[in-house]
């Protein structure tokens, strides 16, 4: 009996969002992360994951009534990413890792639409294979079959004739990977303008939490005005916000719009209120599958099922085992920089004289914090369910502190990420 790790996508004009989702985001989300460090390859390895792959038999590629079919089969299942290319067309197919020892390029057939293809090693532990098309097409179905029984896979994958608009339409997420490869050769931490995307929770047909005719989503974009505002008077930040009205904004918008600006940190903020009205004081949530305490857990349902009303897609809901490998890899990377600067943050704000939860720092399962390598950070204001955080949040001089404080924590996490740096350390 096999089990599939791959998904079918259905092709048509426009694709649509859950297409862009599925297929746009987990590629560009990863597309220029480095070899993963030895914490995810032993996680990937105890998935099956882990090791180089090899070809355990013959290689298939085929024209099916238009279409180009390849069948490859190995050694055991590896984490792959797949990207459309123009100029020229052609479909890529990544793999952490294949060796290709004994697969001649040379032996297997390029009937149209395949007019060449190539295979190779394309950094950071990842192998490539590289179709060459004649005519537009976008992959239909890329499906990663294993055996449990002997531990063997097989990648089934099939492109299929498209229209040019759909085939252009296809290629606009990549302008966020040349944001990515930009990204990476810019220089470190504390030596230019750090990058830092305010998301100001809620938003248009979601309010959030409301409070004596008062709306989380204004109070929030109010204070993100200010907080960058402050910081780009100080003159060591970029800031952008995800949104500056009153508009809805879906969670996967909000994590596009951090990955084009190239962001070194992602701040979304709330006030939120809880049933008990017992929560009070400013909390720092990190993301983690398992909620620290029920209440957090209850917050991260909320704000998830909250994107839902504006036909938002819900990162949280992911059945490939494949793209959970690819972003865990990204993630173990990232999580200590993200511990780093929540515990920066916290201590500006306790340095500042603010109250803070009983539980300042905690874990849960917001969506919004799932791009995996850009350092996030959900910010709870305030509880609105507080009278005395309520009355702290309309008030603007305790606003101008809280928006100091947080400041002054990226200030003290930018400086110390940068003599952590191998680059600022020459």
């Amino acid at each position: 009996m096999e089990r599939q790790t791959g998904r079918r996508f259905p092709v048509r004009a426009g694709f649509g969002p859950v297409i862009s989702l599925v297929i746009g985001l987990v590629i560009s989300l990863v597309l220029a992360m480095p070899a993963p460090p030895a914490g995810a390859q032993g996680l990937a390895q105890g998935l099956g994951l882990g090791a180089i792959a090899r070809i355990t038999g013959p290689v298939e590629l085929r024209s099916e009534n238009g279409a180009l079919v390849l069948e490859l089969p190995l050694t055991q299942p590896v984490p792959h990413r797949v990207q459309l290319l123009d100029a020229p067309m052609r479909a890529v197919i990544d793999f952490h890792q294949i060796d290709w020892t004994g697969l001649d390029p040379g032996t297997l057939p390029l009937s149209a639409p395949l007019t060449g293809l190539r295979l190779g090693q394309s950094g950071g532990g990842w192998s490539r294979m590289v179709l060459e098309l004649a005519e537009p097409m976008d992959f239909e179905t890329v499906a990663l079959r294993s055996d449990p029984a002997s531990g063997a896979a097989r990648l089934h994958l099939r492109l299929v004739p498209v229209s040019a608009g759909a085939f252009a339409a296809r290629l606009r997420p990549q302008a966020n990977d040349s944001a990515a490869a930009a990204t990476a050769t810019r220089p470190a931490l504390g030596m230019r303008p750090t990058v830092v995307v305010l998301d100001p929770g809620h938003g248009g047909i979601d309010p959030g939490a409301e409070r004596e005719g008062l709306r989380e989503s204004d109070l929030m974009l109010t204070f993100s005005r200010e907080l960058a505002e402050l910081l780009r008077r100080q003159g060591d930040f970029e800031v952008v916000l995800t949104r500056e009205e009153d508009v809805f904004v879906s969670l996967e918008a909000r994590i596009r719009v951090a990955r084009q600006a190239g962001a070194d940190v992602f701040l979304s903020l709330h006030a939120d209120a809880l049933a008990d009205g017992g929560a009070s004081g400013t909390t720092i949530y990190t993301l983690a599958d398992e909620a620290s305490e029920a209440a957090a857990a209850a917050l991260a349902e909320r704000h998830d099922r909250a994107d839902l009303l504006g036909g938002g897609v819900d990162l949280s809901d992911s059945d490939d085992l494949v793209a959970g490998v690819l972003m865990d890899i990204a993630r173990t990377e990232t999580r200590p920089v993200t511990d780093r600067l929540s515990e920066a943050l916290l201590a500006a704000i306790t340095s500042e004289g603010l109250a803070t939860h009983r539980r300042p720092r905690q874990e849960a399962a917001f969506s919004v914090l799932k791009a995996p390598d850009i350092p996030s950070i959900l910010i709870e204001v305030g509880f609105m369910s507080s009278p005395r955080d309520l009355a702290n949040l309309q008030d603007p001089e305790w606003r101008g502190r809280m928006a100091q404080a947080l400041m002054t924590g990226l200030l003290n996490w930018v400086d110390d990420e940068a003599q952590r740096s191998p680059l600022r350390r020459r």
